[in-house]
């Protein structure tokens, strides 16, 4: 294991039975080949193989994440007294080898409605194919290619949950497409013709979707690993069990750097802002005052100015900053709706734009949320509601605070420009001769002209640099966002005491807390670090 605050790049694995014998060899090498791969592209994460051991190609995969030293998760598609009634004793064996050294076994919840006679045992074999599908960054496929024809779940639907999503979550909307699944396909012939060589691999899906999905979980993981996440715990007891433990310290990471990352961005943001005031000022002073040298103030403010934006692009602390804080929420929403002993998945909930924009969040809350379903119901109104409520408060406070410093620095600049106005006209009838001969004369008349223009000027560079940095900061929308939010959990509050602590009232604060989340990505976006003159 990596790190337990780091995201798991889960390979799924979906395989028919009927490999023939002289073809393992061939296979098991291209297994093996594309794992090394997958492992060298991620150096920083952990691997981990989700497979229903079924007989056949999954025992096979198994066998070679074992020689590679991956965890295996078994998603069974009911349990092992009855799924091993099937296997051939020696397979019944290597299932059980592999049951002893899976980090979890566990039966793969139905992600379809149930139909009203039972599940029968071809519905549970492709609800555990829909389950390996939805929780993997990449499909592992030994398949001949052609299409269904096995009565249950077979090896072609299963691709086709990852590429298409071709399935109808009881609730929720299926999150799987090609853009954000790529299916690792290791031809694996049946008996009968023989398209091309057994073993032969091809990518199906966006290969450079899925390649950037894994380069940007990699990334967090290797910043992960250098962050502390010790502190109070989120939920209020610690006996959560290993998903929910995992999911906290993740989140915990993603908040930490997400906090980093903004004090960078918003000192990279008062250097902009600073900069582009003082290239106002010193080309003013430069003009008006004469002062030669000003020029070349203008020109360190402009390389200062350079070289922040290239601070800003090299450490992308724009970017992380946002990314990493909706992570860190959707990971919270999730571990709360877990904490309730809630089957809903936070990932099924995101909107469009947010599985569009943040593939690999979507993906991450996918992974972490794979294992066995949470078995204990917490209470989550004080932990979830009444915190939120009480955070949205807080913040909304800090929001006002902030609105209301660059709102006075902005009406006293615009108070003393219409009193610096005022006296330019005053000074220009007694001393200037703006309409009738001077009533005061004074020796140089241009000078006090020049210090009045230098003086309105610099009013000027201080508006324009609260302009630009606190209208970066979007405060306004913050606080309204901070205000509605703070309003949406007090009414979330009167409906538990009411109605109780229902899976409709805990969809309903997911989606809301995931659209809020999604919301505030969106605008936060075009606060990109530049410079304004």
């Amino acid at each position: 294991m990596k790190t337990d605050k780091s995201i798991p790049i889960i390979v799924g694995v979906t395989a028919h039975r009927a490999i023939r014998e002289q073809d393992r060899a061939a296979i098991a090498a291209s297994v093996r080949k594309e794992l090394k791969k997958l492992q060298e592209l991620c150096p920083h994460s952990e691997l981990v193989m989700l497979t229903s051991l079924a007989e056949g190609g999954d025992l096979l995969c198994a066998d070679a994440a074992e020689e590679l030293g991956i965890p295996v998760l078994a998603a069974l598609p009911m349990p092992l007294e009855r799924f091993e009634k099937d296997f051939s004793a020696e397979a019944r064996e290597r299932l059980h080898h592999h049951c002893g050294r899976a980090e979890q076994v566990f039966v793969a919840p139905p992600t379809e409605a149930v139909p009203q006679d039972g599940p029968s045992r071809d519905f549970l074999f492709r609800q555990a194919g829909i389950y390996v599908s939805a929780h993997s960054h990449v499909l592992l496929a030994l398949w001949d290619g052609g299409p269904g024809t096995e009565a249950a779940c077979g090896t072609a639907e299963a691709v086709d949950f990852a590429l298409s999503g071709n399935y109808l979550p009881a609730s929720g909307t299926a999150v799987r497409t090609e853009t954000n699944e790529a299916v690792i396909h290791v031809y694996t012939p049946r008996r009968g013709r023989q398209a091309e060589p057994a073993g032969t691999v091809h990518i199906l899906g966006c290969v450079d979707a899925v390649k950037e999905i894994l380069r940007r979980s990699d990334e967090f993981n290797r910043l992960s690993a250098e962050t502390n996440v010790e502190g109070s715990a989120r939920l209020p007891t610690t006996e959560n069990g290993p998903i929910l433990g995992r999911m906290e310290r993740v989140g915990k990471a993603a908040g930490r750097l997400s906090a980093v990352n903004a004090k960078r961005l918003r000192l990279t943001l008062g250097l902009l802002a600073i900069a582009s005031a003082m290239v106002a000022f010193a080309f003013l002073m430069y003009d008006e005052a004469q002062a030669t040298w000003m020029i070349l103030v203008c020109g360190l403010m402009l390389l200062g100015a350079w070289l922040c934006q290239r601070y800003a692009a090299r450490s992308d602390c724009h970017r992380r900053y946002i990314e990493y804080r909706a992570l860190a929420e959707c990971l919270r929403v999730q571990t709360y709706l877990r904490y309730a002993g809630s089957r809903i998945e936070a990932s099924e909930l995101l909107s469009w734009t947010q599985q569009e924009e943040t593939a690999w969040i979507m993906d991450a809350l996918c992974a972490l949320n794979a294992g066995e379903a949470p078995k204990t119901t917490h209470d989550i109104r004080s932990c979830w509601v009444d915190a939120q409520r009480d955070y949205h408060h807080r913040a909304g406070i800090r929001s006002d605070h902030g609105l209301q410093v660059s709102g006075r620095i902005v009406r006293s600049a615009l108070i003393f420009s219409i009193t610096l106005y005022f006296a330019a006209v005053v000074f220009e009838l007694v001393c200037g001769g703006l309409i009738f001969t001077p009533l005061v004369r004074i020796g140089n008349v241009e000078l006090c002209r020049t210090i009045l223009k230098i003086v309105m000027g610099t009013i000027t560079a201080v508006t324009l640099f609260v302009a630009n940095y606190y209208g970066r900061l979007s405060l306004p929308r913050s606080l309204s966002d901070h205000q509605k939010m703070e309003r949406f959990y007090a009414r979330m509050a009167e409906r538990l005491s009411r109605q109780g602590q229902t899976e409709e009232l805990l969809r309903v604060l997911a989606r809301e807390e995931l659209i809020e989340n999604g919301n505030w990505s969106s605008y936060q976006r075009d606060n990109t670090p530049d410079l304004n003159l």
